[in-house]
């Protein structure tokens, strides 16, 4: 998902990562594990802390904190570039922007 919001194909990650398309594309894809150390370089090159990787395992009760259709609409295409959008907004506009979302989403019932 960070690959895909900062618009990182997966060569261009294989490469800074020093890795065949392939491998990595094994490793996102959950084929083949990958060391300690790896994943803090891939944590690096993506600019997250190593923390990110594990969101959503299961905490000490159990429950998955991740939610997988809630995970599947973060990855649309469309849902990736309004996070960008929206970041690229100063703190006054995506203020205005959001009372628009909120309004629009009411209307909608």
């Amino acid at each position: 998902m960070r690959r895909l919001y900062l618009d990182l194909n997966q060569q261009t990650l294989a490469d800074a990562l020093g890795l065949s398309f392939q491998q990595l594309q094994k490793y996102e894809l959950g084929h083949n594990r990958t060391s300690a150390l790896r994943l803090v370089t891939v944590a690096e090159v993506l600019g997250v802390a190593i923390a990110y990787f594990f969101n959503g395992l299961p905490g000490p009760e159990g429950q998955s904190t991740k939610d997988s259709a809630w995970q599947e609409q973060l990855a649309q295409p469309e849902t990736i570039q309004l996070i960008r959008f929206y970041d690229a907004m100063q703190a006054t506009t995506r203020k205005a922007f959001l009372a628009l979302v909120n309004a629009v989403a009411r209307s909608a019932g």
